[in-house]
């Protein structure tokens, strides 16, 4: 039929390629060995929020992907949900989770947002500091900062048509 050429709301095929991307990038082991993020639950949380807030930004550029948007988001969420359930965490506490993890999700993007368009990094080393290092040095920081940078233009030079096809592609670690 035609009439599934003209839909909009994207395809689940794509959602999950694109957040499929998000999760594996998030999940290189440089990040842990090379980066010194923490190899803890908290800390993988972390890497998915930091590129699922830069890939939702870049997908918010194209007015036409505002659903795509949505829908890696609303996979996010799925994905958190089931890996609550997963670490044992029952049904009536999940939604406390759910909400927590929301707020920390939002309030990381902005401040991730902000602190990328100032001109020098640090801000950005602030802000990474404070949301995946906590209390440790900030040299680490310094190294994530430049690779978000990075990612940004990466992302920036996708298409419409690709982004829209699921295919997403971040910088290699240094």
């Amino acid at each position: 039929m035609i009439f599934p050429l003209f839909r909009r709301s994207a395809r689940p095929g794509t959602i999950s390629a694109l957040y499929g991307a998000i999760v594996a990038q998030a999940r290189l082991p440089g990040f842990y060995r090379d980066y010194g993020v923490p190899d803890t639950v908290d800390g993988r949380f972390e890497l998915i929020v930091l590129h699922l807030a830069l890939v939702l930004d870049r997908i918010a550029e194209e007015p036409e992907l505002r659903g795509l948007g949505q829908g890696v988001f609303d996979r996010f969420c799925q994905d958190m949900d089931h890996n609550l359930r997963e670490m044992g965490i029952g049904d009536l506490a999940v939604p406390k989770h759910m909400r927590r993890m929301g707020e920390a999700f939002y309030g990381r993007a902005q401040a991730y947002r902000a602190a990328l368009t100032a001109a020098d990094n640090g801000g950005l080393v602030e802000t990474l500091t404070r949301n995946i290092y906590g209390a440790a040095p900030a040299a680490p920081a310094d190294s994530l900062a430049a690779y978000m940078r990075e990612a940004v233009g990466h992302l920036k030079g996708l298409d419409q048509a690709a982004l829209a096809a699921g295919t997403l592609r971040f910088p290699e670690l240094r």
